[in-house]
């Protein structure tokens, strides 16, 4: 078992199983496992992010109508099926947050997008990996408030990587 399936089947146990999993006792009858793409080693990345000099305050709406507060923190550009496209990470707090909307959102991925956590590096590197996708809780139930995607994170290609469609 690879460290992706192992945190796969760790993330399967806690929806099916834990109290705080998004998945309303109805759902949670019949989980059988969320489904996911295979691993693609080639959309494990370690990117440069080109570090915005300003860091400017960005109000991202929220499934619910609230607004949550980010900093634009940078953009990386990388390749997937021979085009070139470009990400904008955000930042709150001490953390980083990647949303996207990829070219499969409402047939094979949650119609609102994905969300990652890149991971920091040393000089202005992070390590983006699109296998640990994931959707945010409002795709399986809709009491939860989620950030949703700005207009410069809706790519036109496909990242067949991370967590697919949920279907109840």
């Amino acid at each position: 078992m690879t460290e992706l399936d192992a945190f796969r089947a760790e993330k399967d146990d806690f929806f099916g199983s834990h109290p705080q999993s998004p998945l309303t006792r109805e759902q949670k009858k019949d989980f059988q496992g969320l489904q996911y793409f295979a691993e693609n080693d080639s959309l494990r990345l370690e990117v440069t992010v080109d570090e915005f000099p300003n860091k400017e305050k960005f109000e991202m709406q929220t499934s619910t109508g609230d607004a949550q507060a980010y900093e634009k923190f940078g953009k990386f550009n990388f390749v997937v099926e021979g085009n070139e496209v470009e990400l904008t990470i955000y930042q709150r707090g001490h953390g980083f947050f990647l949303p996207f909307v990829d070219a499969l959102a409402g047939k094979e991925t949650y119609t609102a997008g994905r969300y990652l956590e890149p991971e920091p590096l040393a000089g202005g590197h992070f390590i983006v990996d699109f296998n640990v996708a994931y959707n945010p809780y409002c795709a399986y139930n809709e009491i939860w408030s989620c950030p949703i995607t700005p207009a410069e994170n809706r790519l036109k290609v496909a990242i067949r990587a991370g967590e697919k469609l949920f279907l109840a």
